[in-house]
């Protein structure tokens, strides 16, 4: 099942499945922005990363002296979501624990997927994690969405395009040797210039900006075009961009992230592991993500 939103210009599909954005389309030009989940490429469209972002060593994390076995970016983007509210520009969905979760993350919460559609063509996605538990929780939480890179495949390549990151500095890199993210081979990248889109850039993963919560913006867009994506990014820790290196695959990835994949030293304890959360009874953590398609 999907929730719709639309507006005057633009339509929005969410899947219940993980509540995954599937879909932004314009009604004046038919552009369709998001990927379409090619499984040549990759299957899936704008997957949410929770209650981990990236990849724990060996698939395992402890607890209370307790190991627990978890994949990739965790449970939530595979599981079915409850349409808590649904309305023509609006839509919450949400994910609680269960028996199943319980088995390989022994936290009690309810995650809030939150999307708000404007006027102005701009989508809005909050995540609200609420501790529904008696003791503190820990986590990661974080978004996956790619765009259709290009968007006119029949006349445009993918290396027309590039990303421009606001504020312009040297942020700092992380990178990652295989999954894990290795402090030793941490860099920088300079946002003065935009960076022209080149997959040999992705040969080893992702581009990992370290934002630690500073209010970023990240336009895509092909040179001399009107039309592409803004993302804003109110809060994140880090984000992520991204596509297939080996595959030529057409897309690319920009991920907000609250959290990120273990250190290749990391001790294994998920209190221990860097960039997670831990949030008390009661209490509600939010983060938030904008895109505006034109």
């Amino acid at each position: 099942m999907s929730v719709i939103l639309e507006n005057d210009s633009i339509i929005v599909t969410v899947s219940e499945h993980g509540a995954e954005l599937k879909s932004v389309k314009s009604k004046r030009t038919g552009i369709e922005y998001m990927w379409q989940a090619d499984p040549e490429f990759w299957g899936r469209t704008a997957p949410n990363l929770f209650p981990v972002v990236g990849r724990l060593k060996s698939d395992r994390y402890t607890y209370r002296n307790k190991t627990y076995f978890m994949t990739q970016h965790g449970f939530a983007r595979d599981n079915e979501f409850e349409v808590v509210s649904s309305k023509p520009m609006t839509a919450r969905l949400r994910l609680t624990d269960s028996e199943d979760t319980a088995a390989i993350y022994p936290f009690k919460f309810q995650l809030d997927v939150i999307f708000h559609l404007t006027s102005q063509d701009t989508l809005g996605i909050t995540y609200a994690v609420t501790n529904v538990d008696t003791k503190d929780i820990f986590f990661s939480v974080g978004g996956h969405p790619a765009f259709n890179i290009p968007l006119n495949p029949a006349t445009e390549k993918f290396e027309d395009y590039y990303f421009n990151v606001e504020p312009q500095k040297i942020f700092c890199r992380e990178k990652l040797v295989g999954p894990y993210v290795d402090f030793s081979q941490e860099t920088t990248h300079d946002t003065h210039i935009p960076t022209r889109l080149s997959r040999d850039d992705y040969q080893d993963d992702a581009i990992i900006l370290r934002l630690d919560g500073e209010p970023t913006a990240i336009v895509l867009a092909k040179v001399n075009e009107s039309h592409g994506v803004t993302m804003h990014i109110a809060d994140a820790k880090f984000v992520g961009i991204w596509t297939k290196y080996n595959k030529e695959a057409p897309f690319l990835a920009i991920e907000p992230w609250w959290g990120i994949a273990d250190t290749v030293d990391a001790d294994g304890n998920i209190a221990h592991k860097f960039g997670i959360n831990q949030l008390a009874p009661a209490q509600t953590f939010t983060g938030s993500y904008s895109m505006s398609f034109f």
